[in-house]
């Protein structure tokens, strides 16, 4: 007997034609042309989302930073002292309250400086 194909090859083109959508000429009609287009799209995306982590990890760093030397500490003394004292705020949280509250910021640098 013999088995067709059809049905999974079409549902294989439309889901990359579907991904497809809003390109720009032939890139978004034509399948051959459409899956090199998203095959490129996909690993761009891909080794974009962990670049993203990386920016957004040295942003924090340079928040912090900045607002310990207001306080007379390096970023580097401060992430030390934190973690003898097992202070657990991420950078993420570090530097959300030194660019949003400063004065909070300047309160946690002094309680941990005392202790």
């Amino acid at each position: 007997m013999r088995v067709k194909q059809q049905p999974a090859s079409r549902a294989r083109k439309k889901k990359v034609l579907q991904m497809a959508k809003g390109y720009w000429g032939r890139r978004s009609k034509h399948y051959r042309r459409a899956i090199e287009t998203v095959r490129r799209a996909l690993v761009y995306s891909y080794r974009d989302r962990r670049a993203r982590r990386r920016e957004f990890r040295a942003l924090w760093i340079t928040r912090i930073n900045a607002a310990a030397r207001q306080n007379g500490l390096t970023y580097k003394d401060l992430i030390a002292i934190l973690k003898s004292k097992n202070v657990m705020l991420s950078r993420d949280m570090l530097a959300k309250i030194a660019a949003e509250h400063p004065a909070v910021f300047d309160k946690i640098v002094s309680e941990i400086k005392s202790k």
